[in-house]
């Protein structure tokens, strides 16, 4: 018993890993609780690790540090791995708007807490700590907590810093969500109006993937190959089947084109006017279904390392076999396939052929789950070395006293953005399941709340009872303030309702704001609008929390 005793009470760094593990397991559990819809989540890991700390439990502050910032770095990097093939099409149609609106929430939150600072005398330990509480964001606290470090302040200071976020974050969620409910009954909203108008607007203001059957009448195509026509509307249709004459035949190269062939396949809205301009009469199909006569479809998972980073011309699917890709889904984007388009490992492919010959197509490009399940380590460690290399390098900004760095936060979060939206460099892919994907992120956000919270909670207490109170009021006028002037705006412009409460979660990084957003209507309006503004929305905040330090010290 004295032995155990004493682990406990020593300091070390096998008694510490052991505190972080019980503030993340117990964290982990408390934030599943619900209260009226509301959950913690993944903060009460932060909470958990400031209740252990308040009582005493002795830990390691180096192990702290070290955890502590390798968790941020796991949490960041899968973050920009997985928003990257979205991060510039984010900024496509209404998205801009969107990302308009999200900055607007990010800049103001920044000056007003400038002006905290400026005007109560709050220490730019604290006001960086509550503008990033009553946000919401934590890589954004872990860049200012390494910065505040690069620049000489004592670890006393830079625990405050996390004091003051988990004193301001409860404030953050409740007041994202309290926006949403007022905006509601401020514009008097009726959600299944705004659900239909979200429905209707669809066909006319997203690009997306359309079955279509083409009547041929140019006589230009009559008598030429498939091949001729694949590649003269190679970035406007996929073909897959031809019907001639009530007959469904496989649109292999070689077949001639005739007049009255119907052409079935694959394009995109915004090209069907051009399509029926170069072809003949286009008719949309609601739903392909299954493929009636001698030809059948089928999804391949890609899983053949030799045939990542090939295009569909080099892989020779249609030329080897009597079938034809007709879509790509990828990190849930529908791709329409050219002859150019590079298929990457875990791409889903959508294959119309014969029937008989899609066990063998199957075979060649993979379809092994377990294949994937193999973690792509040597990508994972080079980009993450790439990415701090980057996050060290200063940028010098007019007007402030020291150059500021992207730091453990920002650099990761940036080459993953650029790496996840390229794929790959050479043979080298940089491709992540999501499971492994969630697996990264999940570990690294609980280490480094749990370190957060070991390294702050000593004095949490004392310091809400001694004016710390004060740093709710400051945290609820950050979140608040420019959530609803940017929502009610946002109204005023005739967004759709569903889509402001996806914007606001968004510009705050917050998942359960994002969850209750959810629960308003059943429809994909809400996270898209948070898919949409959360990238350029985090590499924001991770940047200005450095440059409010640099400015502020």
């Amino acid at each position: 018993m004295n032995y155990i005793y004493e682990f406990l009470t020593t300091q070390g760094i096998a008694s510490t890993t052991l505190y972080l593990c019980m503030a993340a397991f117990t964290g982990v559990m408390i934030g599943k609780l619900s209260a009226r819809g509301i959950k913690l989540g993944v903060a009460g890991v932060l909470f958990t690790g400031i209740f252990i700390a308040h009582f005493g439990a002795p830990v390691d502050t180096h192990t702290l540090h070290f955890m502590r910032d390798f968790g941020l770095v796991l949490f960041v990097y899968s973050i920009g791995l997985s928003m990257g093939p979205r991060f510039f099409s984010s900024f496509k149609k209404d998205g801009l708007l969107l990302n308009l609106f999200a900055s607007g929430i990010v800049v103001g939150g920044f000056g007003i807490a400038c002006l905290i600072h400026y005007l109560t005398g709050v220490s730019p330990a604290v006001a960086v700590g509550i503008l990033c509480g009553a946000v919401t964001n934590t890589p954004s606290l872990g860049a200012a907590q390494q910065i505040l470090a690069e620049q000489g302040a004592e670890a006393a200071v830079v625990s405050e810093t996390g004091m003051a976020y988990a004193i301001a974050y409860p404030c953050g969620i409740l007041g994202i969500i309290l926006t949403m409910l007022l905006v509601r009954v401020l514009f008097r909203i009726n959600v299944n109006a705004e659900v239909k108008a979200y429905t209707d607007s669809l066909g006319s203001s997203e690009t997306k993937l359309q079955t279509v059957k083409i009547t041929v009448a140019n006589p230009g195509l009559f008598g030429k190959t498939v091949d001729y026509a694949k590649r003269i509307m190679d970035k406007e249709l996929a073909i897959s089947r031809i019907i001639r004459n009530g007959e469904i035949m496989v649109a292999t190269d070689k077949e001639i084109i005739r007049q009255g062939d119907v052409i079935c396949g694959v394009s995109a809205q915004d090209k069907i006017e051009h399509l029926e301009f170069l072809m003949g009469k286009v008719e949309l199909v609601e739903s392909m279904g299954d493929v009636p006569g001698p030809l059948g479809m089928i999804n391949i998972l890609l899983t053949n390392q030799k045939l990542a980073g090939k295009t569909i011309e080099q892989i020779g699917i249609y030329r080897r076999y009597p079938a034809n890709v007709t879509r790509i889904f990828r990190s849930g984007m529908k791709i329409l396939p050219t002859l150019g388009t590079t298929l990457e490992l875990g791409d889903t492919v959508r294959v119309v052929g014969k029937k008989e010959i899609l066990n063998d197509v199957k075979k060649e490009l993979g379809d092994s789950v377990n294949e994937l399940a193999k973690p792509n380590i040597i990508s994972i460690f080079l980009g993450i070395f790439a990415g701090i290399i980057l996050g060290s390098i200063p940028i010098f900004i007019p007007g402030l006293p020291a150059p500021a760095k992207l730091g453990l936060a920002g650099g990761p979060l940036l080459i993953a953005i650029l790496l996840g939206y390229k794929g790959r460099i050479g043979k080298l892919s940089f491709y992540m399941t999501p499971g492994a994907n969630l697996f990264m992120r999940e570990m690294g956000i609980i280490l480094f709340l749990s370190c957060v919270g070991l390294l702050s909670g000593e004095k949490f207490i004392e310091t809400l009872g001694s004016g710390g109170w004060q740093w709710v009021l400051y945290g609820v006028a950050i979140t608040l303030v420019p959530i609803l002037i940017t929502a009610v705006i946002a109204r005023m412009r005739k967004v759709n309702y569903l889509k402001i409460c996806g914007c606001i979660s968004g510009a705050m990084t917050d998942p359960p704001a994002l969850e209750f957003a959810n629960s308003i209507a059943p429809v994909q309006a809400q996270a898209t609008a948070y898919a949409t503004v959360y990238p350029f929305t985090m590499f924001l905040r991770v940047l200005l929390a450095q440059i409010f330090v640099l400015m502020t010290l």
